[in-house]
């Protein structure tokens, strides 16, 4: 096993396993006294699942978006990404997700993280104080890419394939 190292980044290499783990710091603001930071429900959970730092109820009507305040700002290392998901169960049963899934919380974002929630169902959907109401999920995230403008190869097998192209 190659194990590589910096102050907050810890990644292991092994003929099995690849795993990158990394800690964020939170500062957790005064709206979210008392709430969670975010959590995995599950050991085998990809995403962390945040809450609503809510003063009073948020009624998102149908067919309408509301930003939801987490009372959380990050400090992700540099290297690295949170995408914010959709939960599955609020998807399902209530038609809310995550508007701009995913999004994304850039390294140098340092402001409160704030949730776009959008409703697809047909009826009121009410977010209360300490909903989970989005994952999110820590990912690398290749800084140093450069886009250059050279001449596309289209040689590969699926080619200029694209919505749809594989039936």
């Amino acid at each position: 096993m190659r194990r590589f190292a910096s102050r907050n980044v810890k990644i292991n290499f092994n003929l099995d396993i690849f795993m990158i783990s990394t800690k964020i710091a939170v500062t957790r603001l005064p709206h979210a006294a008392g709430l969670p930071l975010p959590t995995r429900m599950t050991p085998g959970s990809s995403g962390c699942d945040v809450c609503a730092a809510l003063d009073n109820e948020v009624v998102i009507y149908s067919g309408c978006r509301v930003l939801i305040p987490t009372g959380l700002k990050f400090c992700i290392p540099e290297g690295f990404e949170v995408q914010v998901r959709p939960r599955s169960g609020l998807a399902l049963k209530n038609g809310v997700t995550v508007l701009n899934a995913p999004g994304t919380i850039d390294a140098d974002y340092r402001g409160e993280v704030q949730i776009i929630l959008i409703n697809h169902g047909d009826q009121p959907f009410i977010v209360k104080r300490g909903d989970r109401i989005a994952q999110l999920v820590p990912a690398a995230v290749a800084v140093n890419a450069v886009f250059i403008e050279d001449e596309v190869q289209d040689d590969t097998s699926r080619g200029a394939g694209g919505f749809g192209h594989t039936g």
